[in-house]
C-alpha cells in the first residue's frame, strides 16, 4: 500500500473475521441503528474500487451510509482491519472447484483465472496479495478448496503447498502489472493505447536502433503495437498460466515416476 497504517491488533481482526455475524449492540439513538460490520465493509469495498485503497478513509466509509466516521468505530476499530475484513469479502467471489473434482490442472486453471478476475473487479485487491492479512473464513475456504484440488496429484503436503504458492506467485505477478497500468491510466487520464501512440514516435527517433539489433527486429515486427503486446487482450496471462501448469505436470510425473520405482 502507498500509505502506512498502523497494524491491527492480531486478536482482535481475528475476532472481527471470525465473528459469526454477530454484531455488537449499537448505541441507543441517531442513524447507527442500521449499521453493521457488513455494511461497512461494503462501503469501504465501494470506495476502494472507484478510487483505490489511498482513498480509504473513515469519513469516506461513513458518507454513503449516512454516519459519523467516529460511528464506525463502534464495529471496526480502525482502517487495518477494515482492509483485511474487505479482502476476505472479495474472496466469498471465489468459485468453487468441486466441479472439476479429480481434475487438479483443470482446478488450478479455474482458480487462476478466478483470483484474476476477482483482482480485475476490485483493481486494489493484489496490492494486498503479499502483506500480512489474517486468513478470514473465506480466505480459508479457497485455501482448503484449492489444497484439495491439488491433492489429486498424490504430491506430499509441503509440494502440494509449493504447488499452490507457484499458483498464487504468477496470478500476483500478472494482476499486479494490470492494477499497476489502471493506475496509470487513472492518474495520466491516458489509455496504455494512447501514452504508446504519443510516445512511441518519440523514442523510435531516439533510440540508435543500430545498436540494439534484436530489439529493433522485435520492435519492428510491430509486435508491441498489438494488444497485450502480441498477445492479445489478456496480455498473456493464459500463456503464461499455461506454461506455469505445464511445469506443474511435469514436476507431477517425476514425482510419480519416482515414487513408483
Amino acid at each position: 500500500m502507498a500509505r502506512k497504517d498502523r497494524p491491527a491488533d492480531p486478536a482482535r481482526t481475528l475476532a472481527l473475521l471470525w465473528r459469526d455475524h454477530r454484531e455488537p449492540a449499537p448505541r441507543t439513538r441517531g442513524p447507527k441503528q442500521g449499521l453493521t460490520v457488513d455494511r461497512i465493509v461494503d462501503s469501504a469495498i465501494a470506495v476502494a474500487d472507484a478510487e483505490g485503497l489511498d482513498a480509504l478513509a473513515m469519513r469516506r466509509v461513513a458518507e454513503p451510509l449516512g454516519v459519523s466516521a467516529m460511528s464506525l468505530y463502534t464495529y471496526v476499530h480502525g482502517r487495518a482491519e477494515l482492509v483485511n475484513c474487505m479482502l476476505d469479502k472479495v474472496l466469498s467471489e471465489a468459485a468453487s472447484l468441486s466441479e472439476v473434482e479429480g481434475d487438479w490442472r483443470a482446478a488450478l486453471e479455474l482458480y487462476a483465472r478466478d483470483i484474476r478476475d476477482i483482482a480485475r473487479r476490485h483493481p486494489w485487491m493484489p496490492a494486498l496479495f503479499g502483506s500480512r492479512m489474517l486468513m478470514g473464513p473465506h480466505e480459508t475456504a479457497v485455501w482448503d478448496g484449492v489444497l484439495h484440488a491439488v491433492s489429486a496429484t498424490g504430491l506430499t503436503e509441503p509440494d502440494m503447498l509449493a504447488v499452490v504458492n507457484l499458483v498464487n506467485g504468477y496470478v500476483r505477478g500478472a494482476t499486479v502489472q494490470e492494477a499497476d497500468a489502471l493506475q496509470d491510466e487513472r492518474r495520466t487520464g491516458l489509455s496504455h493505447q494512447e501514452w504508446f501512440e504519443r510516445s512511441g514516435p518519440v523514442l523510435e527517433r531516439l533510440i540508435p536502433f543500430t545498436r540494439y539489433p534484436t530489439l529493433t527486429r522485435v520492435w519492428m515486427s510491430g509486435v508491441f503495437e498489438e494488444p497485450g503486446s502480441g498477445f492479445g487482450d489478456d496480455g498473456g496471462f493464459e500463456f503464461g498460466l499455461h506454461r506455469v501448469l505445464d511445469g506443474i505436470a511435469t514436476y507431477v510425473a517425476e514425482r510419480t515416476a519416482a515414487g513408483s520405482r
